[in-house]
């Protein structure tokens, strides 16, 4: 139950709201600008000018700029999970790798790394989004471990081999930031390849 409930609490904190034609404009910007430039680096009166809207406008969308990070992150976890989820159905066994593909090929922007990484280097733990910065994690470690289970792991096996292949994967993606290439990600996902034909 205290499992469910976990899940549950996770999949609300990565809910993106709806959002009117005028808060998706100010978050497309403030998304290119917290990532390209960093969290603290960026603020609202730079958001609010690039949106072309008025700081009063952004604050009513979003309510601050605490609101407007956390909605950043949801949005990010939204649009890549969703085509991470196109690529495993796609994939053929041992679909884990899609994972790792995932990672590597996706059109958002990873040169400066994980989005999610970074997020949690500059956000204090009590901070709004540092919450969707965990479920985001936990969503990948779980999905590790669902697609573990469909090539039916034993459940002793399958707990550590889903923690290394998570490991090997937020490694290659925090270099990738590092690297400023995905070099290493490659690398890393046929490591992986031979942890599962063990």
């Amino acid at each position: 139950m205290e499992i469910t409930r976990a899940i549950a609490d996770d999949a609300g904190r990565l809910r993106v709201p709806e959002l009117t034609p005028g808060a998706a404009r100010i978050l497309t910007v403030a998304s290119e600008l917290f990532y390209r430039r960093g969290i603290h680096a960026i603020g609202v009166d730079t958001i609010a000018v690039e949106s072309g809207v008025t700081k009063r406008t952004l604050y009513d969308r979003f309510g601050s700029k605490d609101g407007l990070v956390t909605v950043y992150l949801q949005a990010r976890h939204r649009e890549w999970w969703d085509r991470l989820e196109e690529r495993i159905a796609q994939a053929p066994s041992p679909r884990v790798l899609a994972v790792f593909d995932a990672y590597a090929g996706d059109p958002l922007p990873n040169d400066r790394g994980c989005a999610f990484l970074n997020a949690a280097g500059e956000l204090p733990a009590d901070h709004p989004a540092y919450g969707v910065v965990r479920a985001h994690k936990l969503a990948v470690r779980r999905r590790i471990d669902e697609l573990l289970a469909e090539d039916h792991r034993e459940p002793a096996a399958r707990e550590q081999l889903g923690e290394h292949l998570f490991l090997l994967l937020e490694g290659a993606i925090a270099h990738t930031g590092i690297d400023g290439d995905d070099a290493l990600l490659r690398r890393v996902r046929t490591l992986a390849e031979h942890l599962l034909n063990d």
